[in-house]
């Protein structure tokens, strides 16, 4: 064969390689897949998975060309140590975006990661103020955050369920002690005090010490920051000590699960807790039907923040197609500037990566399920 034809045939291969590499465009999706958190991790890789399906069914293109959209999905277990190992592991993998992680605990050390690298990330459940505040430009959060969920949840405990006497116990965790140092700091009224305050573990079983001594205080309600995992046995001892008080936490506690996590001891409307999020009036046909796909899909009911999961993988590709790149550096600034309007409501940042307006949604528990009370 003539020289000139075999350089040809090459520089047309090399041609067709390079296009097809062009059309596979990573998204990585970190969360806890094993351990006590497990069903929310799951929940949240579920919906990622679930949105670059529905992507790629649909043809999604950047700059004309049709893509392939492929998720990455690592287990981070809730541990930190594990969490920064997903985080190289994803980098290392050349992912051109993240989606996570669940807890702050390891979000936070993972964005350094993220940010070294110059890859952009979406949570859609970290609540930890310190995320967003270490100024990393690719970080962004679709929920609102641990400053506005704690003081919306003391005014609710002081303004309308009258409490004053106050006990408040942490997981010792980022979020944890993030949500429950923001609602204390939020109590104010005449007459409201903090009569107790104690810690826990992310991992523990038996609180009944501490149980012991906030039941001497008397509290009108025991405030828990931490998750559905340890909120569940919390409260079946609470109720085996007899303490007659309203239970409060955050978005951690405030699954589908903690009915099955504390049986008889959740009580008829004893617990009152608040999501990150949440949509009213004509949103709500949009969040019912992503739940029914969703529950279609999986065969699962939604857990917790599986819609936000779902919007960040539709706010990230979006903003690809805007840009016309995958390439995070060239899609940053679209995503900046981005105005989508998700199952989860409008999804636009301020400067800090925050959510702007971000919704709360309160719920309290009835017969074993979990009951909205209102978009706040």
């Amino acid at each position: 064969m003539h020289l000139a034809c075999k350089l040809s045939i090459l520089v047309c291969a090399a041609t067709a390689a390079s296009t097809h590499a062009q059309q596979l465009v990573r998204i990585g999706h970190a969360g806890p897949v094993s351990g006590p958190h497990a069903h929310l991790g799951k929940d949240n890789e579920n919906a990622a998975r679930m949105a670059i399906d529905e992507l790629n069914a649909r043809g999604f293109t950047i700059a004309g060309q049709k893509v392939k959209l492929q998720l990455l999905a690592e287990d981070d277990g809730s541990d930190p140590g594990q969490g920064k190992a997903v985080a190289q592991k994803l980098v290392d993998a050349r992912v051109n975006g993240i989606i996570g992680h669940l807890n702050a605990g390891t979000t936070v050390p993972a964005s350094k990661i993220y940010h070294d690298a110059g890859l952009v990330q979406i949570s859609p459940a970290t609540t930890a103020t310190q995320y967003t505040r270490q100024k990393f430009p690719g970080a962004f959060r679709v929920v609102a955050n641990d400053a506005k969920l704690g003081s919306a949840l003391a005014s609710y405990a002081v303004e309308t369920l009258k409490a004053k006497k106050i006990a408040i116990i942490d997981d010792r965790t980022t979020h944890g002690q993030g949500v429950a140092a923001h609602f204390a700091r939020s109590l104010k009224g005449p007459g409201v005090r903090i009569v107790a305050k104690e810690f826990t573990s992310a991992s523990a079983t038996d609180h009944t010490a501490i149980l012991m001594a906030i039941r001497a205080s008397k509290p009108d309600l025991v405030f828990f920051g931490g998750t559905d995992s340890v909120a569940g046995p919390m409260l079946r001892q609470i109720k085996a000590l007899g303490i007659e008080a309203t239970f409060m936490g955050g978005d951690g506690i405030c699954t589908a699960a903690l009915g099955h996590l504390a049986g008889q001891a959740l009580g008829e409307g004893k617990v009152v807790c608040a999501e990150a999020g949440g949509v009213e009036g004509l949103q709500e046909q949009s969040m019912a039907d992503f739940r029914a796909r969703f529950k279609r899909k999986t065969g699962a009911e939604v857990q917790l923040y599986a819609p936000y999961a779902y919007d960040s993988v539709m706010v990230m590709a979006t903003a690809m197609r805007n840009a016309k790149s995958a390439e995070p550096a060239k899609y940053l600034p679209e995503l900046k500037k981005i105005r989508y309007a998700g199952v989860t409501g409008i999804i636009e940042f301020d400067p800090s990566g925050d959510i702007l307006k971000g919704a709360l949604t309160l719920f309290t528990y009835q017969g074993g399920k979990r009951t909205r009370i209102g978009v706040m």
